[in-house]
């Protein structure tokens, strides 16, 4: 509020009624406004003489004074209440230098003339955290600032302001504070990434968006210090245009701007970007930058192509499997994508599918593969026609090129190839028994190599039975046997014979064939009487033989069989009938009421139905024998039957008898046997040991020349260093093992003092029982104490007969010495 005019005021004060409204929400608010008038002042500046300053200085100290409680005016008798006062929001600015604590506003109640009041704030940033950024006067009413605002940090502080009289009690109403912190462009943009990752397709139009930068400035973006604008710096490489992209100053998004892009020629583009506040003005606004790597994404723009026009291979025939040619080709796509790799196709000159051409993944060549035998002699050569392609569809636009087909020569090289049977396997039907040296057929093979001279050799590779010849020169084969239907070498009436036809090329071919004669029956074979043998009462007519015949020929040569009865001798036909039963099987039976128990012989004649019919007369053995009333023979009765008397019977178990009594004796031989060898210490008898007894061989010595022996070469060596380094060959049996030595029965090392016998034959004992032992005639050793022994040799103490040495030391050798001490020791006068 400020005067318009020079006003000339009567009173002392001047109260004004302010009202404001909000037109939208239509809200209405009213303040009291009170003006205090003062004395002019003079042009000079000096107060007039004689006058006091009260009213200047209550102008001077009302000017930044809010009085934001109620008033009570009395106008003509009446009192009216006005509302409270709204304040108006405080605006600090952030960043201020001071000096502090800096005054912002005072507050005061119109209360305070009357009582003495104090003053308080509350909230966030006085007794709140953070703490104490404002406080007040409590007497005055006058509001500080304590410290620099920072409006990143925070933007608006709410407080209330209070008046308390002395007592503490309240005597307004808390009034609501609102300080607004103002924006200072004290923040730079800052990109969310330093470095931003974006790609476009190769060949894309003007206009195609890549990626999106982004900034963000701590300021107030409401305000120009917070508006921040995007510009590109520099873009490399500047190919083919040097502004290839451009970007949304507001958004940050960043298009194509032209045309050219070509990831075979450039495939990556650095581009820096500027972000500045200040609405991007360069003068005044902060700024920052960031790099934004586009990549060129590669598209099929480029169609594969063969790097020669033709190509040639060679395959030899009757090979798969085989590559015969390496078609290379040229893509400038990415490798190892589909835009790159290569996919081949034949499109003419193989109607029967001999070859394909598979991708070597890795350096996307072709390689042309047979996959169905080729024949020389049917297609010397081939002349295929091949097109590739890539695996993803070419862009649209791009034209396949004349150079993506090629002529691929394929030559076929002859080979030696094995000579085959046209008909393999050849069935051949005849019948059996035909005539050695008889031609059954000619089984021929066909050198397939008709651009060779070649002459074919046939030989035998499987005769079974060796019933077949064949001709070598030309293939024909005759018998070399009779052929029978009913070796063991036939299967199911088939006989089968493998041939080798062999080429003389180089290197030798050769192929198999297989010649299957089936044999026709012919009647070669007289049938057989079954059973061999039977078994009949001596009775009629309670019992009978059923007989059959078997025959190794087959139908029409067999059954039905004609049995019957020989005329001679007449006693066959005069005890024994036979009964036709069918064509198979007939019935044996006494004629007569009585016949003797025992074995009879009775001939038959079997007739088969061949043609002509064969024969056979059949020996049946029948044992006649005494039967029960079912029938069934008896035990005494078969015995009989048998033809043995009573006293053969009672032979025959006595010998029973014998032989057990036998074999029970030897049995308890045996274990008593067994016994004495669990008991027995020694496996040698100790009168056939030869060990301890002295053995005479009649050999006498050469007397003293034959006495010149090295005798140290029986003694136990006491170095290995010798038999370490001994040539191999034959080791002395008394020398010590060189290895791990077994762990058997441990030899007694140090025998007891007082008996040098029981240490001899307890060294005797040892070596008996020890596996290891070196034979009986060979030395044995008990003086071993080991190598490296601190002690010496007993056999160092050689013996004197001159009775000069000195042996009285030994009594000072402890009792272990004290036998060889009373030995050896005493002097000259023992």
């Amino acid at each position: 509020m400020y005067a318009v005019r020079q006003v000339q005021m009567a009173s002392k004060q001047l109260i004004l009624m302010v009202t404001a409204w909000d037109p939208q929400t239509l809200g209405r608010w009213e303040a009291v406004v009170r003006f205090l008038v003062g004395e002019k002042l003079q042009h000079n500046g000096h107060k007039p003489k004689g006058r006091k300053s009260g009213p200047v200085d209550i102008v001077q100290q009302q000017s930044d004074t809010l009085l934001p409680w109620r008033q009570h005016q009395s106008v003509k008798g009446l009192r009216r209440q006005k509302r409270d006062w709204v304040i108006p929001p405080i605006n600090v600015p952030e960043n201020s230098r001071g000096p502090f604590p800096q005054q912002l506003v005072r507050i005061r109640s119109d209360k305070d003339k009357e009582i003495h009041i104090r003053y308080s704030i509350t909230g966030v940033g006085a007794d709140q955290p953070p703490m104490e950024v404002f406080n007040i006067d409590p007497v005055s009413g006058r509001m500080y600032v304590t410290r620099p605002m920072d409006r990143e940090e925070r933007a608006s502080y709410h407080l209330r302001a209070h008046a308390v009289d002395m007592n503490g009690n309240k005597v307004e109403n808390p009034i609501d504070l609102y300080i607004y912190v103002i924006d200072m462009n004290d923040n730079r943009p800052e990109f969310i990434n330093q470095v931003y990752n974006g790609s476009v397709d190769e060949g894309s139009k003007p206009g195609t968006y890549v990626m999106t930068v982004t900034a963000n400035d701590a300021d107030d973006g409401t305000t120009a210090n917070g508006m921040v604008r995007y510009r590109i710096v520099t873009q490399t490489p500047q190919s083919p245009s040097q502004n290839m992209f451009t970007i949304n100053s507001e958004t940050g998004d960043i298009v194509t701007v032209a045309a050219g892009l070509d990831r075979e020629k450039v495939q990556q583009y650095i581009v820096i970007v500027q972000a500045t506040d200040m609405e991007g003005n360069l003068n005044y606004g902060l700024s920052n930058t960031a790099t934004a790597i586009i990549s060129v994404t590669d598209v099929n723009d480029n169609p594969p192509e063969f790097t020669t026009s033709t190509y040639s291979g060679e395959v030899p025939e009757n090979r798969v499997e085989v590559v015969v040619a390496n078609l290379t080709v040229m893509d400038r796509d990415q490798p190892h994508s589909p835009n790159w790799n290569a996919i081949y196709r034949i499109i003419s000159g193989d109607p029967s599918g001999h070859f394909t051409i598979r991708t070597d993944p890795v350096t996307n060549e072709g390689m042309v593969t047979v996959v169905k035998a080729v024949d020389y002699e049917m297609n010397r050569a081939f002349m295929l026609t091949v097109m590739v392609s890539n695996q993803a569809p070419l862009a649209s636009g791009i034209q396949m090129s004349f150079q993506s087909t090629a002529g691929v020569t394929i030559s076929v090289t002859d080979v030696n190839e094995a000579p085959y049977f046209p008909t393999n396997h050849k069935l051949i039907r005849l019948e059996e028994g035909v005539p050695t040296g008889t031609v059954l057929t000619t089984f021929s093979a066909v050198d397939p190599d008709r651009f060779m001279q070649q002459a074919v050799r046939y030989s035998k590779l499987s005769d079974p039975a060796n019933w077949l010849n064949i001709n070598a020169t030309n293939g024909q084969i005759t018998t070399a046997a009779v052929l029978d239907r009913e070796s063991d070498y036939i299967k199911n009436n088939v006989y089968e014979a493998t041939f080798l036809a062999a080429d003389n090329g180089i290197p030798p071919a050769s192929g198999t064939g297989t010649l299957q004669i089936y044999l026709i029956d012919i009647n070669d074979n007289a049938p057989e009487l079954l059973p061999k043998e039977a078994q009949i009462c001596e009775k009629p007519n309670l019992n009978v033989i059923n007989i059959t015949a078997a025959d190794a020929d087959i139908d029409p040569n067999v059954g039905p069989f004609v049995f019957e009865l020989p005329s001679v001798p007449s006693a066959v036909r005069k005890n024994w009938t036979i009964t036709r039963l069918n064509g198979d099987y007939a019935q044996l039976s006494l004629r007569i009421m009585y016949l003797e128990a025992g074995v009879y012989d009775v001939p038959i004649i079997v007739t088969d139905s061949g043609n002509p019919p064969l024969y056979n007369t059949s020996i049946i053995k029948v044992k006649v024998c005494p039967c029960d009333e079912n029938g069934d023979c008896t035990t005494i009765g078969a015995v009989a039957a048998a033809g043995l008397g009573t006293g053969a019977i009672i032979a025959i178990l006595i010998c029973i008898i014998i032989l057990l009594t036998m074999v029970l004796l030897f049995v308890v031989w045996m274990k008593r046997r067994e016994k004495e060898r669990h008991t027995k210490q020694l496996l040698i008898d100790p009168e056939d040991d030869v060990r301890d007894n002295i053995l005479k061989y009649d050999e006498e010595g050469g007397g003293e020349e034959d006495q010149d022996y090295d005798l140290s070469q029986l003694q136990q060596p006491e170095t290995m260093d010798h038999v370490l380094n001994k040539a191999p060959g034959v080791r002395r049996v008394d020398e010590r093992p060189i290895g791990a030595e077994p762990q058997y029965p441990i030899r007694p090392v140090i025998p007891h003092p007082g008996d040098i016998g029981d240490f001899i034959n307890e060294g005797l004992r040892a070596a008996d029982n020890d596996p290891t032992a070196p034979p009986y005639d060979s030395l044995l050793v008990f003086d071993y104490e080991g190598s490296g022994s601190t002690a010496g040799s007993v056999s160092s103490l050689n013996s004197s007969s001159s009775g000069d040495q000195d042996y009285d030391y030994l009594n000072d050798w402890g009792p272990r010495f004290k036998k060889l001490a009373d030995m050896y020791g005493g002097g000259e006068e023992d």
